[in-house]
């Protein structure tokens, strides 16, 4: 067996046939990897990226849940004349410019409310300028749009200029329509030319900065330099939007010869107080850029605007930091030609500065000076100079009206200092000098008064000599006379004069009482346009007066037209007939100073509003804001709420002992003095004020302030100028304030000898008032003892009911939970069970359907078998075909009856159901 075996197995092992030799490419790029592995990782590093990309682009991605944005639509009317490239096509833009000499573009963003409120003023102005300057606007906020790719705006909206091919010159000034219109206007005639000599009279007489340019127009018709003094006037207009330096051309060489400019191409800066300047071609490059920084470097700027950028900008902050500032609200309408207060104040301003102690030049001349802008010759020929020792210093003072306290018999005295003999009365408002010259004088003749109206008769003016106390003058001369009350009054701006004091004012050095103001009670420098007698013309008294003091002013200008709100912040009443007003204000200092309401922003006020500040004791009231809070709580528990208004009133002038309380809303310290002061004001007598002052929205006297809060001050009756201060060592109890109030209240009058035993036998009472208070107080605490220890205990058994009921709650959760569990489990048999029965209905139907054909079969079976026997029977003959009928009938008889017993076996098998356990 095993040698037969054998063979076989090495016989079919021979006939099974070799394995295949692999592909060439295989190979070949087996070798290939093994000469150059870097192949193989290229390779692999394409597949993996290519994986990578089929990855991402046949992943899902998350579907965008926000919604497109929808397509802008005009921002301005198809009807106006302002071009509307709504979708932001920046690039049509330059191509409409391209066709025009000036074109506005007005870049904006739909949703702006700035763009939204600036569109009727650029319609305003593109109505008015629309066949000169094209208007466009374009939608800078377009996510699609050019103008959103290409510029990067921080804020909306953003107005540039053009002209020609010199821009864009951005507009920082007011939205508003006469601004932008005069800013346009100033784009485009950048160049004033000046042909005449009355055409340069009128260009130098301007008070603010002007260059000129001389250029021969005779040899071509753009000489060298020109279209580089016209970039420069542009240039200055993108530098400085509010265009305070004026350019101009002279064409004429005669015309020019008088500023002097000889040579064609010169530049040449106008200034009113210092010399002159002429452009320094051998310092700098001449260019567009240089011309415009030597101008703005170089200018004289007496008086700027302001223009701040909204409510809370910081521009006056910044220039308040400079130094004093004069702020002059007046209505302003750019576009208007003439200007006359505008004028008169800039005049004003130019006086001021100017510190040679002479009469300031008219503007238009010019003097000569260090520079080389001199000219002996010219048809302005500069001003002598003014001599001081030709004449004596003297000027105009006003007394208040008559006082009973002081004998005075003339109300309006000459004071000429610096003088070793007596000189003769000259007219009032003949001879006047520096302010600051004349105030020293003041103070020492207003402490001699009493000596020099004793010698002084009512019918003529008298003069006397004296020698200065203080000042820095060896003596001064006092001319008084009587000025009739018709007079006076104009001087004193009211139709009555001002009421007389009591006997009992007392008057210190400085002229200041505790019933007078200042102004009343104190001689000052009054305005002088009401002493004018027989048509004198007088000097200014602010001539150079910024040189002569150290409170030296710095002149703002704002249009009370938009920045009227900055005016109310510094005292303006809010519905003034006339948006006129002007305030000093101090920020080292610590002063504010308002002009007084009633008279009209002109140059006479204000010349008295600044020499009056700048005396060495000025006679100016300090502006004191105030915010009367409401006196309910005063009502309600006696005490009275002070403002600055009612300090003088309820404080100064009361005839009762004032308790002052310090305190602010933030202080959290003062609210717990509240109840100390309530009890305070109860146990008090009618001849007390118990009293309080919010010194967060109320100014005070500076020596009425505090450094910190809470505090107390004192002020006794008789005796206010003798104010106590609460002592910081001890707490502001109850005891004692009555004990600080004792110690140094009024003591009694010799008129009331039962005033001691009237005021214990009040004290007693009070005092048992206090322990039947305090006595109701324990007997409230005990109850609330009670109430507190009885509520104390319904919140334990509250507890304890609440836990009890939170643990069957945690019962019922868990129950329910079960039954849950259990439903679910039902709900799952019962499933079950109702397939199973849907089976078992589906094979009922199959076995009815199948007993239906079996009984059909049957029938048929028999009666074939009925027919065999009736063949039998006829064909007898064929014995052979009988035999082998009657063979295959039997077998069919058998399978019939196997087909019968088997179809039984099956309908019984599927009627067969399993019974569940």
């Amino acid at each position: 067996m095993s040698g037969q075996g054998g063979p076989a197995a090495t016989t079919t092992t021979a006939a099974d046939p070799p394995p295949p030799p692999p592909p060439r490419r295989l190979l070949r790029a087996s070798r290939m990897a093994r000469r150059r592995p870097e192949l193989l990782c290229g390779a692999a590093v394409l597949l993996a990226a290519a994986f990578l990309v089929a990855l991402k682009v046949t992943c899902s991605r998350a579907k965008d849940v926000t919604m497109p944005a929808k397509l802008p639509v005009n921002f301005f009317s198809p009807t106006s004349p302002v071009v509307d490239f709504f979708l932001g096509q920046l690039d049509h833009a330059e191509l409409v410019r391209r066709d025009s000499e000036v074109t506005l573009f007005f870049f904006y963003a739909p949703w702006c409310g700035q763009s939204l409120a600036a569109r009727k003023d650029i319609e305003k102005v593109a109505s008015s300028l629309a066949d000169q300057v094209l208007f466009v606007s374009i939608n800078c906020w377009w996510n699609q749009g050019k103008c959103r790719k290409q510029k990067y705006f921080f804020y909306f909206p953003v107005i540039y200029l053009y002209h020609r091919s010199f821009g864009p010159i951005e507009y920082k000034g007011p939205l508003s329509a006469v601004y932008i219109e005069r800013f346009v206007r100033r784009v485009m005639r950048p160049l004033l030319y000046i042909s005449s000599q009355s055409g340069l009279q009128r260009f130098l007489s301007s008070y603010e900065p002007g260059v000129l340019g001389y250029f021969e127009f005779n040899a071509s018709p753009q000489p060298p330099g020109y279209l580089t003094f016209f970039a420069s006037a542009l240039h200055s207009l993108n530098k400085d939007y509010l265009g305070t330096i004026h350019f101009g051309v002279i064409t004429d060489k005669l015309i020019a010869k008088e500023i002097p400019l000889t040579h064609s191409g010169s530049v040449y800066l106008h200034r009113h107080v210092n010399a002159s300047l002429l452009f320094p071609h051998e310092a700098m490059n001449y260019t567009a850029e240089n011309i415009c920084r030597w101008a703005l470097e170089n200018q004289e700027t007496f008086v700027r605007w302001l223009r701040p950028h909204g409510g809370k900008s910081l521009l006056l902050s910044n220039e308040l930091k400079k130094g004093p500032a004069l702020f002059l609200f007046l209505p302003f309408d750019p576009l208007a030609e003439d200007q006359p207060l505008v004028d008169e104040i800039s005049s004003l301003a130019l006086a001021y500065n100017s510190c040679n102690r002479s009469a300031p030049e008219k503007p238009g001349t010019d003097r000569p000076g260090a520079g080389e802008t001199s000219s002996p010759a010219g048809p302005f020929p500069p001003a002598e100079p003014f001599p001081i020792s030709r004449s004596p210093c003297c000027n105009t003072v006003v007394f208040p009206p008559q006082l009973p306290a002081i004998s005075r018999t003339h109300n309006v005295c000459e004071l000429c200092v610096n003088q070793t003999v007596g000189v003769q009365p000259s007219r009032l408002g003949g001879l006047h000098c520096s302010f600051f010259e004349i105030e020293a004088a003041l103070d020492s003749f207003y402490l001699k008064e009493r000596t020099f109206v004793r010698v002084v008769s009512k019918t003529a003016a008298r003069c006397s000599n004296f020698l200065s106390s203080y000042s820095p003058f060896s003596y001064y001369t006092a001319c008084c006379r009587t000025v009739s009350g018709g007079m006076m009054r104009s001087l004193w701006g009211s139709p009555k004069a001002p009421p007389l004091p009591p006997e009992d004012v007392a008057f210190p050095s400085h002229g200041k009482g505790w019933r007078e103001k200042p102004s009343l009670s104190m001689p000052h420098i009054e305005d002088r346009s009401g002493l004018l007698l027989d048509g004198a013309v007088m000097g200014s008294a602010v001539t150079g007066l910024s040189c002569r003091t150290n409170k030296t002013l710095n002149l703002y200008l704002l249009d009370s037209n938009l920045f009227w709100m900055y005016a109310e912040r510094l005292g303006a009443p809010r519905l003034a007939p006339t948006k006129e007003f002007a305030a000093i204000v101090d920020l080292k200092e610590e002063t504010h100073y308002v002009l007084d309401q009633k008279q009209a922003l002109l140059r006479p006020h204000l010349e008295t509003f600044i020499q009056n500040y700048s005396a060495l004791y000025s006679p100016l009231k300090r502006h004191l804001a105030g915010n009367q809070r409401s006196a309910c709580f005063g009502a309600q528990h006696g005490i009275r709420e002070v403002a600055t208004d009612t300090f003088q009133e309820v404080v100064l002038t009361s005839n009762k002992d004032v308790l002052l309380l310090y305190y602010a809303p933030w202080c959290g310290f003062c609210a717990a003095l509240n109840h100390v002061f309530i009890q305070l004001a109860r146990i008090l007598p009618d001849n007390f004020v118990v009293a309080r002052v919010d010194v967060s929205q109320n100014d005070l006297p500076w020596e009425f302030m505090t450094d910190h809060l809470p505090n107390v001050l004192f002020f006794p009756r008789q005796r206010k100028d003798q104010s106590v201060k609460f002592p910081e060592e001890f707490p502001a109890t109850l005891p004692n304030l009555l004990r600080f109030l004792l110690r140094h209240a009024s003591p009694p009058s010799s008129s009331s000898p039962c005033l001691k035993e009237c005021r214990v036998s009040l004290l007693e009472r009070e005092i048992r008032r206090l322990r039947a208070e305090i006595q109701a107080l324990r007997e409230g605490q005990a109850s609330l003892r009670a109430q507190l220890s009885e509520s104390r205990e319904k919140e334990r058994r509250l507890q304890q009911e609440s836990r009890v009921l939170r643990e069957q709650h945690e019962a019922l959760r868990s129950q329910r939970e079960h039954l849950r569990g259990l439903c679910d489990q039902k709900s799952r048999e019962l499933q079950g069970l109702a397939g199973k029965l849907q089976e078992l209905a589906g094979a009922s139907e199959t076995l009815l359907a199948e007993n239906t054909l079996l009984k059909v079969l049957l029938a048929s079976t028999g009666e074939g078998e009925k027919e065999e026997g009736t063949m039998a029977e006829l064909d007898t003959d064929s014995t052979q075909e009988e035999a082998s009928l009657a063979l295959p009938a039997a077998e069919d008889e058998d399978d019939s009856a196997h087909l019968e017993t088997t179809i039984a076996s099956e309908h019984g098998r599927e009627n067969w159901t399993e019974q569940p356990t």
